[in-house]
């Protein structure tokens, strides 16, 4: 069985009020017009998440709602704290818990979304932002592991990747 597992980095968030907390910032004009971009792009190469897995931030939880309406539903939404600002074994202990779903989507912040993306490929794409892994950069990646307890460190094979920049501009 294929798993497939989407990581995307949140949105451009909006430092017009400085003395809002980390976790309350909302995204900014661009930052909205990417996460439409990235949930259109999704739509279009048929990645349907069956599940979300999300840092429970204001600026992820924007994120994913603007890329909503352009994929079908997933059967689960779970905000999750401690995706907040989170490093790699975070992520990958949350996605080891999943049970149900074939497709899942983490929405996450840097560089602990990046360092993951970097860790759970064994080949990383050819592409000249993945090392920075810019906000709301999204890696498709898929696995031959019958269950998401079995994925570890570089067995995902990357299937897809791209940033907003290059659907919006």
């Amino acid at each position: 069985m294929t798993l497939r597992l989407i990581l995307v980095r949140h949105a451009k968030s909006s430092w017009k009020e400085a003395a809002l907390d980390d976790h309350a910032r909302p995204l900014n004009k661009r930052g909205r017009r990417a996460a439409e971009a990235i949930g259109g792009w999704l739509a279009e190469r048929g990645y349907h998440p069956d599940l979300v897995l999300s840092s429970d931030s204001a600026r992820t939880r924007e994120t994913w709602d603007r890329m909503a309406p352009h994929v079908p539903a997933p059967l689960q939404i779970v905000w999750t704290p401690s995706l907040y600002l989170a490093g790699p074994s975070a992520f990958l202990h949350a996605l080891r818990e999943v049970r149900e779903a074939r497709t899942v989507l983490m929405l996450g912040h840097n560089p602990g979304i990046s360092h993951f993306a970097s860790a759970i490929v064994g080949v990383p794409p050819r592409h000249e932002r993945f090392g920075d892994y810019p906000t709301c950069a999204t890696l498709v990646a898929a696995f031959d592991r019958a269950s998401w307890a079995d994925v570890t460190p570089g067995s995902g094979r990357t299937v897809d990747f791209t940033v907003p920049r290059e659907l919006t501009d």
